[in-house]
């Protein structure tokens, strides 16, 4: 049986690759759950006429929209 060289053939490639990184496992995906009535940060695209009707009493626009969809919720048999 023949044994290795004392050198690699091509130094190069055998200096790259010592210096490629190291490949790690990737860890599992976490589910997390959802913390009863939190609030989430989302972006919606709406009319410009909807947006103007919840925001024109002023702050708390949000909330009055979200107030809305969840009576509609409610109505669809939601909840």
């Amino acid at each position: 049986m023949a044994s290795p060289p004392r050198r690699p053939v091509n130094p190069i490639d055998a200096a790259e690759a010592l210096f490629k990184p190291a490949k790690k496992p990737a860890a599992p995906a976490v589910e997390r759950r959802a913390v009863p009535e939190a609030r989430e940060m989302v972006s919606i695209k709406i009319d410009s006429a909807v947006l103007e009707f919840f925001q024109k009493d002023g702050p708390g626009w949000q909330d009055r929209i979200n107030d809305a969809l969840r009576a509609a919720m409610k109505a669809d048999g939601g909840e």
